[in-house]
Protein backbone atom coordinates (compact mmCIF):
# COMPACT_ATOMS: atom_id res chain seq x y z
CA UNK A 1 0.00 0.00 0.00
CA UNK A 2 1.64 3.11 -1.20
CA UNK A 3 0.06 6.58 -2.77
CA UNK A 4 1.20 8.08 -5.59
CA UNK A 5 0.71 11.34 -7.46
CA UNK A 6 1.65 13.44 -10.57
CA UNK A 7 0.39 16.90 -11.66
CA UNK A 8 1.34 19.32 -14.91
CA UNK A 9 0.36 22.58 -14.00
CA UNK A 10 1.02 26.12 -15.73
CA UNK A 11 2.47 26.95 -12.23
CA UNK A 12 4.79 25.57 -9.71
CA UNK A 13 3.98 21.82 -8.60
CA UNK A 14 6.15 21.28 -5.45
CA UNK A 15 3.64 22.76 -3.04
CA UNK A 16 0.25 21.01 -4.87
CA UNK A 17 2.35 17.80 -4.91
CA UNK A 18 3.54 18.47 -1.09
CA UNK A 19 -0.33 18.88 -0.08
CA UNK A 20 -1.76 16.11 -2.09
CA UNK A 21 0.90 13.67 -0.26
CA UNK A 22 -0.46 14.99 3.13
CA UNK A 23 -4.00 13.93 1.35
CA UNK A 24 -2.65 10.18 1.22
CA UNK A 25 -0.28 9.96 4.29
CA UNK A 26 -2.49 7.18 5.68
CA UNK A 27 -0.94 5.13 2.27
CA UNK A 28 2.14 5.21 3.37
CA UNK A 29 4.20 6.52 6.31
CA UNK A 30 7.31 5.19 6.24
CA UNK A 31 8.96 7.43 3.31
CA UNK A 32 7.99 10.02 1.23
CA UNK A 33 9.48 11.56 -2.00
CA UNK A 34 8.99 14.14 -4.73
CA UNK A 35 10.47 14.69 -8.08
CA UNK A 36 9.94 17.39 -10.21
CA UNK A 37 10.84 19.03 -13.88
CA UNK A 38 12.03 22.45 -14.98
CA UNK A 39 12.29 22.66 -18.44
CA UNK A 40 14.39 19.50 -19.08
CA UNK A 41 16.30 18.98 -15.37
CA UNK A 42 14.28 16.92 -12.91
CA UNK A 43 15.02 17.47 -9.10
CA UNK A 44 14.41 15.31 -6.53
CA UNK A 45 14.03 14.97 -2.76
CA UNK A 46 13.09 11.92 -0.86
CA UNK A 47 13.78 10.35 2.90
CA UNK A 48 12.56 8.10 5.06
CA UNK A 49 10.17 9.36 7.45
CA UNK A 50 6.62 11.51 7.43
CA UNK A 51 5.80 14.32 4.74
CA UNK A 52 5.79 16.58 7.18
CA UNK A 53 9.24 15.75 8.57
CA UNK A 54 10.85 14.93 5.07
CA UNK A 55 10.60 18.16 3.21
CA UNK A 56 11.15 21.87 5.03
CA UNK A 57 11.13 24.64 3.51
CA UNK A 58 14.84 24.57 1.89
CA UNK A 59 13.71 21.35 0.51
CA UNK A 60 10.52 22.29 -1.19
CA UNK A 61 12.65 25.89 -2.79
CA UNK A 62 14.97 23.02 -4.32
CA UNK A 63 11.73 21.67 -6.33
CA UNK A 64 11.07 23.83 -8.90
CA UNK A 65 9.23 23.43 -12.07
CA UNK A 66 5.66 22.62 -13.29
CA UNK A 67 5.55 18.90 -13.50
CA UNK A 68 6.35 16.35 -11.15
CA UNK A 69 5.46 13.30 -9.00
CA UNK A 70 5.30 12.28 -5.71
CA UNK A 71 4.83 9.01 -3.40
CA UNK A 72 4.60 7.68 0.17
CA UNK A 73 5.39 4.41 1.00
CA UNK A 74 4.98 1.47 3.23
CA UNK A 75 7.19 -1.01 2.37
CA UNK A 76 6.02 -4.61 0.61
CA UNK A 77 9.03 -5.41 -1.32
CA UNK A 78 12.40 -4.69 -0.41
CA UNK A 79 13.64 -3.19 3.07
CA UNK A 80 11.72 -1.09 5.34
CA UNK A 81 14.86 0.33 7.04
CA UNK A 82 16.89 1.49 3.54
CA UNK A 83 16.87 5.19 2.49
CA UNK A 84 17.65 3.82 -0.92
CA UNK A 85 14.37 2.35 -1.06
CA UNK A 86 12.54 5.22 -0.90
CA UNK A 87 10.51 6.20 -4.27
CA UNK A 88 10.77 8.29 -6.77
CA UNK A 89 13.06 6.26 -8.47
CA UNK A 90 15.68 7.59 -11.79
CA UNK A 91 17.23 6.85 -14.23
CA UNK A 92 19.18 8.64 -16.95
CA UNK A 93 18.17 7.17 -20.02
CA UNK A 94 16.50 7.18 -22.43
CA UNK A 95 15.33 10.80 -21.98
CA UNK A 96 15.49 10.93 -18.13
CA UNK A 97 12.99 8.80 -17.02
CA UNK A 98 11.30 8.79 -12.98
CA UNK A 99 8.78 6.45 -11.39
CA UNK A 100 6.90 6.09 -8.60
CA UNK A 101 4.36 2.82 -8.06
CA UNK A 102 1.67 1.65 -5.67
CA UNK A 103 1.35 -2.21 -6.23
CA UNK A 104 3.62 -5.42 -5.69
CA UNK A 105 4.82 -7.14 -8.85
CA UNK A 106 5.01 -11.35 -8.20
CA UNK A 107 7.39 -11.49 -10.79
CA UNK A 108 10.02 -9.61 -9.85
CA UNK A 109 13.08 -12.09 -9.73
CA UNK A 110 12.53 -12.91 -13.04
CA UNK A 111 12.36 -9.55 -14.62
CA UNK A 112 15.62 -8.60 -12.20
CA UNK A 113 17.36 -12.05 -13.96
CA UNK A 114 16.04 -10.63 -17.35
CA UNK A 115 17.20 -6.83 -16.88
CA UNK A 116 20.51 -7.94 -15.09
CA UNK A 117 21.80 -11.03 -18.11
CA UNK A 118 19.52 -9.78 -21.13
CA UNK A 119 19.10 -6.00 -21.11
CA UNK A 120 22.42 -4.78 -19.57
CA UNK A 121 20.62 -3.01 -17.00
CA UNK A 122 21.71 -2.40 -13.33
CA UNK A 123 19.29 -2.83 -10.23
CA UNK A 124 20.76 -1.46 -7.14
CA UNK A 125 17.94 -1.90 -4.89
CA UNK A 126 15.84 -4.80 -3.56
CA UNK A 127 12.67 -2.80 -4.90
CA UNK A 128 10.49 -3.89 -7.54
CA UNK A 129 9.75 -0.69 -8.42
CA UNK A 130 13.09 0.16 -9.66
CA UNK A 131 13.01 -2.97 -11.30
CA UNK A 132 9.42 -1.77 -12.98
CA UNK A 133 11.50 1.15 -13.52
CA UNK A 134 13.64 -0.12 -15.77
CA UNK A 135 11.95 -2.61 -17.46
CA UNK A 136 9.45 0.39 -18.29
CA UNK A 137 13.29 2.16 -19.82
CA UNK A 138 14.12 -0.77 -21.49
CA UNK A 139 10.92 -1.13 -23.49
CA UNK A 140 10.77 2.65 -23.73
CA UNK A 141 14.59 2.66 -25.55
CA UNK A 142 13.01 -0.30 -28.25
CA UNK A 143 10.12 1.85 -29.11
CA UNK A 144 11.47 5.41 -29.34
CA UNK A 145 12.68 6.57 -32.51
CA UNK A 146 14.65 9.10 -30.68
CA UNK A 147 13.62 13.06 -30.67
CA UNK A 148 10.91 14.50 -30.59
CA UNK A 149 9.02 11.38 -28.12
CA UNK A 150 5.82 11.15 -29.54
CA UNK A 151 2.60 9.43 -27.22
CA UNK A 152 2.77 6.55 -29.62
CA UNK A 153 6.16 5.59 -27.98
CA UNK A 154 5.34 5.81 -24.83
CA UNK A 155 1.93 3.77 -25.67
CA UNK A 156 3.86 0.79 -27.45
CA UNK A 157 6.61 0.55 -24.22
CA UNK A 158 3.59 0.67 -21.84
CA UNK A 159 1.83 -2.36 -23.76
CA UNK A 160 5.52 -4.09 -23.70
CA UNK A 161 5.39 -3.92 -20.20
CA UNK A 162 2.09 -5.35 -19.49
CA UNK A 163 3.37 -8.32 -21.58
CA UNK A 164 6.63 -8.33 -19.21
CA UNK A 165 5.13 -7.34 -15.85
CA UNK A 166 2.97 -10.00 -13.46
CA UNK A 167 1.00 -8.88 -10.34
CA UNK A 168 -0.97 -5.26 -9.24
CA UNK A 169 0.78 -1.77 -10.45
CA UNK A 170 -0.48 1.93 -10.49
CA UNK A 171 2.40 4.50 -11.78
CA UNK A 172 3.09 7.41 -12.64
CA UNK A 173 6.23 8.72 -14.61
CA UNK A 174 8.26 11.55 -15.66
CA UNK A 175 10.07 11.56 -18.30
CA UNK A 176 12.70 14.57 -18.68
CA UNK A 177 11.56 17.31 -20.30
CA UNK A 178 8.49 15.75 -22.08
CA UNK A 179 5.49 15.72 -19.29
CA UNK A 180 3.77 12.50 -17.23
CA UNK A 181 3.19 9.38 -18.03
CA UNK A 182 0.23 7.53 -15.98
CA UNK A 183 -0.59 3.64 -16.61
CA UNK A 184 -2.55 1.27 -14.85
CA UNK A 185 -2.21 -2.97 -14.46
CA UNK A 186 -4.45 -4.75 -16.60
CA UNK A 187 -6.28 -6.38 -13.46
CA UNK A 188 -7.17 -2.94 -12.39
CA UNK A 189 -6.09 -4.03 -8.94
CA UNK A 190 -4.68 -1.02 -7.25
CA UNK A 191 -6.66 2.32 -7.75
CA UNK A 192 -5.35 5.70 -10.00
CA UNK A 193 -7.91 8.49 -10.73
CA UNK A 194 -7.68 11.66 -13.14
CA UNK A 195 -8.79 14.89 -12.01
CA UNK A 196 -8.63 18.32 -13.64
CA UNK A 197 -8.42 21.97 -11.90
CA UNK A 198 -11.25 23.21 -14.88
CA UNK A 199 -10.05 27.19 -13.42
CA UNK A 200 -6.44 26.65 -15.48
CA UNK A 201 -6.92 23.49 -17.02
CA UNK A 202 -3.87 21.52 -14.55
CA UNK A 203 -4.09 18.35 -14.60
CA UNK A 204 -3.64 15.43 -11.67
CA UNK A 205 -3.22 11.79 -11.49
CA UNK A 206 -3.69 10.26 -7.82
CA UNK A 207 -4.35 7.07 -5.96
CA UNK A 208 -7.03 8.33 -4.12
CA UNK A 209 -10.00 11.32 -5.40
CA UNK A 210 -9.45 12.70 -2.06
CA UNK A 211 -6.15 13.92 -2.85
CA UNK A 212 -7.67 15.51 -6.25
CA UNK A 213 -10.51 17.32 -3.58
CA UNK A 214 -8.58 18.48 -1.45
CA UNK A 215 -6.38 20.22 -3.46
CA UNK A 216 -9.47 22.23 -6.03
CA UNK A 217 -9.21 19.45 -8.80
CA UNK A 218 -12.46 17.66 -10.20
CA UNK A 219 -12.69 13.90 -10.24
CA UNK A 220 -12.74 13.56 -14.41
CA UNK A 221 -12.48 9.47 -14.04
CA UNK A 222 -10.88 6.23 -13.07
CA UNK A 223 -7.88 5.57 -15.02
CA UNK A 224 -9.10 2.06 -16.82
CA UNK A 225 -7.17 -1.16 -16.21
CA UNK A 226 -4.40 -1.43 -18.37
CA UNK A 227 -4.67 2.16 -19.79
CA UNK A 228 -1.82 4.69 -20.29
CA UNK A 229 -2.51 8.42 -20.30
CA UNK A 230 0.56 10.64 -21.44
CA UNK A 231 0.04 14.50 -20.57
CA UNK A 232 2.50 16.91 -22.35
CA UNK A 233 4.13 19.84 -21.01
CA UNK A 234 1.34 21.96 -23.02
CA UNK A 235 -1.25 20.30 -20.82
CA UNK A 236 -2.39 18.13 -23.65
CA UNK A 237 -3.52 14.79 -22.89
CA UNK A 238 -3.56 11.41 -24.63
CA UNK A 239 -4.35 8.25 -23.84
CA UNK A 240 -5.02 4.45 -24.84
CA UNK A 241 -5.70 1.14 -23.73
CA UNK A 242 -2.52 -1.03 -23.75
CA UNK A 243 -3.94 -4.22 -22.51
CA UNK A 244 -4.72 -7.15 -24.92
CA UNK A 245 -7.64 -7.90 -22.36
CA UNK A 246 -8.29 -5.71 -19.41
CA UNK A 247 -10.49 -6.78 -16.68
CA UNK A 248 -11.66 -4.88 -13.87
CA UNK A 249 -10.88 -6.36 -10.60
CA UNK A 250 -10.52 -3.80 -7.97
CA UNK A 251 -8.76 -4.67 -4.17
CA UNK A 252 -11.89 -5.10 -1.66
CA UNK A 253 -9.53 -4.78 1.09
CA UNK A 254 -9.56 -0.60 -0.20
CA UNK A 255 -12.91 -0.46 1.10
CA UNK A 256 -12.41 -2.39 3.89
CA UNK A 257 -9.32 -0.81 5.58
CA UNK A 258 -6.92 1.09 3.04
CA UNK A 259 -8.62 4.14 1.34
CA UNK A 260 -10.28 7.02 3.05
CA UNK A 261 -13.94 7.26 3.77
CA UNK A 262 -13.85 10.27 1.81
CA UNK A 263 -12.67 8.95 -1.28
CA UNK A 264 -14.18 7.78 -4.34
CA UNK A 265 -12.65 4.73 -5.95
CA UNK A 266 -13.97 2.65 -9.35
CA UNK A 267 -16.68 5.14 -9.23
CA UNK A 268 -17.50 3.14 -5.71
CA UNK A 269 -17.89 5.52 -2.64
CA UNK A 270 -15.97 4.41 -0.15
CA UNK A 271 -18.30 5.33 2.92
CA UNK A 272 -21.21 4.09 0.72
CA UNK A 273 -18.99 1.11 0.96
CA UNK A 274 -18.74 0.68 4.67
CA UNK A 275 -22.58 1.54 5.24
CA UNK A 276 -23.23 -1.12 3.06
CA UNK A 277 -20.82 -3.39 5.24
CA UNK A 278 -22.55 -2.33 8.38
CA UNK A 279 -25.91 -3.40 7.29
CA UNK A 280 -24.93 -7.33 5.72
CA UNK A 281 -22.73 -6.95 9.56
CA UNK A 282 -25.90 -6.55 11.20
CA UNK A 283 -27.45 -9.42 9.50
CA UNK A 284 -24.85 -11.88 10.86
CA UNK A 285 -24.90 -10.16 14.28
CA UNK A 286 -28.54 -11.28 14.09
CA UNK A 287 -28.10 -14.69 13.59
CA UNK A 288 -25.92 -15.30 15.80
CA UNK A 289 -27.34 -13.21 19.02
CA UNK A 290 -30.33 -11.28 20.12
CA UNK A 291 -29.44 -7.72 19.97
CA UNK A 292 -31.16 -7.32 23.01
CA UNK A 293 -27.78 -9.01 24.70
CA UNK A 294 -25.69 -6.28 23.45
CA UNK A 295 -25.70 -2.50 25.59
CA UNK A 296 -23.57 -0.69 23.21
CA UNK A 297 -21.88 -0.81 19.87
CA UNK A 298 -18.47 0.86 19.83
CA UNK A 299 -16.37 1.27 16.70
CA UNK A 300 -12.37 0.52 17.02
CA UNK A 301 -11.42 3.89 15.41
CA UNK A 302 -10.69 4.39 12.61
CA UNK A 303 -11.82 2.52 9.56
CA UNK A 304 -14.52 0.61 11.30
CA UNK A 305 -16.88 3.77 11.98
CA UNK A 306 -19.39 3.75 9.01
CA UNK A 307 -19.96 0.53 9.46
CA UNK A 308 -20.17 0.28 13.42
CA UNK A 309 -22.91 3.12 12.64
CA UNK A 310 -24.69 1.13 10.18
CA UNK A 311 -24.50 -1.93 12.04
CA UNK A 312 -25.97 -0.06 15.95
CA UNK A 313 -28.87 1.49 13.70
CA UNK A 314 -29.97 -1.73 12.04
CA UNK A 315 -29.73 -3.28 15.84
CA UNK A 316 -31.86 -0.80 17.44
CA UNK A 317 -28.80 -0.36 20.06
CA UNK A 318 -27.21 3.55 21.14
CA UNK A 319 -23.31 3.74 19.47
CA UNK A 320 -20.77 5.03 21.45
CA UNK A 321 -17.12 6.15 21.03
CA UNK A 322 -15.66 3.80 23.47
CA UNK A 323 -12.11 4.62 22.34
CA UNK A 324 -10.05 7.86 22.00
CA UNK A 325 -6.99 7.44 19.49
CA UNK A 326 -3.34 8.65 19.53
CA UNK A 327 -3.66 10.11 15.69
CA UNK A 328 0.34 10.54 16.00
CA UNK A 329 0.66 6.58 15.97
CA UNK A 330 0.83 4.52 12.89
CA UNK A 331 -0.98 2.31 11.85
CA UNK A 332 -0.41 -1.42 13.60
CA UNK A 333 -0.37 -4.01 11.67
CA UNK A 334 1.90 -2.61 9.01
CA UNK A 335 4.62 -1.97 11.67
CA UNK A 336 6.62 -4.42 11.61
CA UNK A 337 7.74 -6.97 14.89
CA UNK A 338 5.19 -8.34 17.03
CA UNK A 339 6.71 -6.48 20.20
CA UNK A 340 6.07 -2.93 18.79
CA UNK A 341 2.99 -3.90 17.37
CA UNK A 342 1.89 -5.06 20.47
CA UNK A 343 2.90 -1.61 22.01
CA UNK A 344 1.65 0.55 19.72
CA UNK A 345 -2.07 -1.05 20.23
CA UNK A 346 -1.60 0.72 23.97
CA UNK A 347 -0.19 4.18 22.68
CA UNK A 348 -2.90 4.33 19.68
CA UNK A 349 -5.89 3.76 21.77
CA UNK A 350 -7.22 4.53 25.09
CA UNK A 351 -10.60 3.46 26.64
CA UNK A 352 -13.43 5.91 28.19
CA UNK A 353 -14.57 3.33 30.95
CA UNK A 354 -17.72 5.21 31.18
CA UNK A 355 -18.77 3.82 28.22
CA UNK A 356 -17.29 -0.08 29.03
CA UNK A 357 -18.53 -0.56 32.95
CA UNK A 358 -20.78 -3.03 33.68
CA UNK A 359 -22.27 -2.89 30.23
CA UNK A 360 -21.89 -6.24 27.48
CA UNK A 361 -20.61 -4.67 24.62
CA UNK A 362 -19.84 -5.24 21.20
CA UNK A 363 -16.92 -3.86 19.38
CA UNK A 364 -16.94 -3.31 15.71
CA UNK A 365 -13.64 -3.51 13.72
CA UNK A 366 -12.67 -3.54 9.97
CA UNK A 367 -10.67 -6.86 9.58
CA UNK A 368 -8.63 -9.07 12.16
CA UNK A 369 -5.70 -9.84 10.32
CA UNK A 370 -2.65 -11.06 13.01
CA UNK A 371 -4.65 -10.95 15.97
CA UNK A 372 -2.77 -8.91 18.36
CA UNK A 373 -4.91 -5.55 17.99
CA UNK A 374 -7.99 -7.24 18.73
CA UNK A 375 -6.43 -9.29 21.74
CA UNK A 376 -5.52 -5.97 22.91
CA UNK A 377 -8.76 -4.29 22.51
CA UNK A 378 -10.64 -6.57 23.90
CA UNK A 379 -8.30 -6.76 27.16
CA UNK A 380 -8.78 -2.32 27.36
CA UNK A 381 -12.43 -3.38 27.39
CA UNK A 382 -12.50 -5.39 30.15
CA UNK A 383 -10.07 -3.55 32.02
CA UNK A 384 -12.30 -0.25 31.62
CA UNK A 385 -15.14 -2.49 33.22
CA UNK A 386 -17.17 -4.44 30.30
CA UNK A 387 -19.20 -7.10 31.28
CA UNK A 388 -19.17 -9.20 28.13
CA UNK A 389 -16.96 -8.45 25.05
CA UNK A 390 -18.19 -9.34 21.86
CA UNK A 391 -16.19 -8.57 18.88
CA UNK A 392 -17.73 -8.28 15.17
CA UNK A 393 -15.44 -7.72 12.10
CA UNK A 394 -16.81 -6.23 9.06
CA UNK A 395 -14.86 -8.15 6.80
CA UNK A 396 -14.30 -11.95 6.49
CA UNK A 397 -11.73 -14.03 7.99
CA UNK A 398 -8.39 -12.77 6.41
CA UNK A 399 -6.80 -16.52 5.89
CA UNK A 400 -4.07 -15.69 3.28
CA UNK A 401 -1.39 -13.94 2.39
CA UNK A 402 -1.83 -10.80 -0.19
CA UNK A 403 0.92 -9.96 -2.62
CA UNK A 404 -0.49 -7.38 -4.33
CA UNK A 405 0.76 -4.48 -2.27
CA UNK A 406 -0.70 -5.23 0.86
CA UNK A 407 1.29 -6.59 4.13
CA UNK A 408 -0.38 -9.72 4.59
CA UNK A 409 2.92 -11.65 4.01
CA UNK A 410 2.41 -15.25 5.13
CA UNK A 411 -0.16 -18.01 6.10
CA UNK A 412 1.38 -17.87 9.82
CA UNK A 413 1.12 -14.70 10.60
CA UNK A 414 -2.44 -14.60 10.15
CA UNK A 415 -4.76 -15.75 13.25
CA UNK A 416 -7.57 -17.18 10.79
CA UNK A 417 -5.32 -19.26 8.66
CA UNK A 418 -5.88 -22.78 9.85
CA UNK A 419 -8.07 -21.80 12.57
CA UNK A 420 -12.13 -22.38 12.93
CA UNK A 421 -13.60 -18.97 14.18
CA UNK A 422 -13.93 -20.54 18.01
CA UNK A 423 -10.21 -20.82 18.25
CA UNK A 424 -9.75 -17.41 16.60
CA UNK A 425 -12.20 -16.03 19.10
CA UNK A 426 -10.50 -18.08 21.97
CA UNK A 427 -6.91 -16.50 21.27
CA UNK A 428 -8.23 -12.89 21.15
CA UNK A 429 -10.45 -13.36 24.10
CA UNK A 430 -13.61 -11.99 23.44
CA UNK A 431 -17.50 -13.77 24.44
CA UNK A 432 -18.31 -14.17 20.81
CA UNK A 433 -16.55 -13.26 17.29
CA UNK A 434 -19.09 -12.28 14.23
CA UNK A 435 -17.43 -12.05 10.99
CA UNK A 436 -18.66 -10.68 7.93
CA UNK A 437 -19.65 -13.57 5.51
CA UNK A 438 -17.80 -12.96 2.04
CA UNK A 439 -20.27 -12.63 -0.38
CA UNK A 440 -22.68 -10.29 1.37
CA UNK A 441 -19.48 -7.92 1.62
CA UNK A 442 -19.12 -8.46 -1.90
CA UNK A 443 -22.99 -7.81 -2.59
CA UNK A 444 -22.39 -4.94 -0.41
CA UNK A 445 -19.66 -2.82 -2.53
CA UNK A 446 -21.27 -4.11 -5.39
CA UNK A 447 -24.52 -2.21 -4.38
CA UNK A 448 -22.80 0.89 -5.07
CA UNK A 449 -21.18 -0.46 -8.91
CA UNK A 450 -23.42 -3.38 -10.18
CA UNK A 451 -21.49 -3.40 -13.28
CA UNK A 452 -17.99 -4.61 -11.17
CA UNK A 453 -18.54 -8.34 -11.60
CA UNK A 454 -15.03 -9.60 -9.97
CA UNK A 455 -13.22 -8.12 -6.60
CA UNK A 456 -9.58 -8.82 -5.53
CA UNK A 457 -10.07 -11.05 -2.86
CA UNK A 458 -7.25 -12.92 -2.39
CA UNK A 459 -6.56 -12.51 1.49
CA UNK A 460 -10.50 -13.44 1.84
CA UNK A 461 -10.57 -16.70 -0.49
CA UNK A 462 -7.26 -17.60 -1.73
CA UNK A 463 -8.16 -16.77 -5.43
CA UNK A 464 -5.06 -15.18 -6.82
CA UNK A 465 -6.61 -13.49 -9.83
CA UNK A 466 -3.04 -13.11 -11.98
CA UNK A 467 -2.51 -16.67 -12.05
CA UNK A 468 0.75 -16.89 -11.36
CA UNK A 469 1.16 -16.81 -7.25
CA UNK A 470 1.83 -20.05 -6.07
CA UNK A 471 2.57 -21.30 -2.46
CA UNK A 472 6.40 -20.80 -3.30
CA UNK A 473 6.00 -17.23 -4.40
CA UNK A 474 3.67 -16.37 -1.56
CA UNK A 475 6.60 -17.20 0.72
CA UNK A 476 9.66 -15.60 -1.03
CA UNK A 477 7.26 -12.08 -1.57
CA UNK A 478 6.85 -12.32 2.17
CA UNK A 479 10.43 -11.88 3.00
CA UNK A 480 12.60 -8.85 2.17
CA UNK A 481 16.12 -9.62 0.83
CA UNK A 482 18.09 -11.57 2.96
CA UNK A 483 15.35 -12.35 5.21
CA UNK A 484 13.86 -16.06 6.00
CA UNK A 485 10.27 -15.77 5.05
CA UNK A 486 8.22 -16.19 7.99
CA UNK A 487 6.18 -18.80 6.88
CA UNK A 488 9.53 -21.21 7.51
CA UNK A 489 9.95 -20.17 10.95
CA UNK A 490 9.31 -22.50 13.88
CA UNK A 491 7.06 -20.42 15.77
CA UNK A 492 5.42 -21.03 19.16
CA UNK A 493 1.80 -21.30 19.93
CA UNK A 494 -0.53 -18.72 19.28
CA UNK A 495 -0.11 -17.78 22.88
CA UNK A 496 3.20 -17.09 22.45
CA UNK A 497 3.53 -15.54 19.25
CA UNK A 498 0.01 -14.70 17.97
CA UNK A 499 -0.62 -12.52 14.97
CA UNK A 500 -2.02 -9.61 15.10
CA UNK A 501 -4.36 -7.29 13.16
Amino acid sequence: MCGVVGIVSKQPVNQLIYDALLLLQHRGQDAAGIITGHGGKLYMQKARGMVRDVFRTRNMRGLPGNYGLGQVRYPTAGSADSEEEAQPFYVNAPFGLALAHNGNLTNTEVLRDELTTRDHRHINTGSDSEVLLNVLARELDLASDGLPLKAADLFRAVRAVHRRVRGSYAVVALIAGHGLLAFRDPYGIRPLCLGINEADGDIMVASESVALEGNGFKLVRDIAPGEALFVDLQGRMHGEQCAEHPTLNPCIFEFVYLARPDSVLDGISVYQARLNMGETLAQRVISTMPPSEIDVVIPVPESSRPSAMQLAWKLGRPYREGFVKNRYVGRTFIMPGQAVRKKSVRQKLNAISQEFAGRNVLLVDDSIVRGTTSREIVQMAREAGARKVYLASAAPPVRYPNVYGIDMPTGGELVAHGRDIEQVRSIIGADALIYQDLEAMKRAVRRVREDITTFEASCFDGVYITGDVDAALRAGLAAAPGEVPSSRLNLQSAEQEEPQS
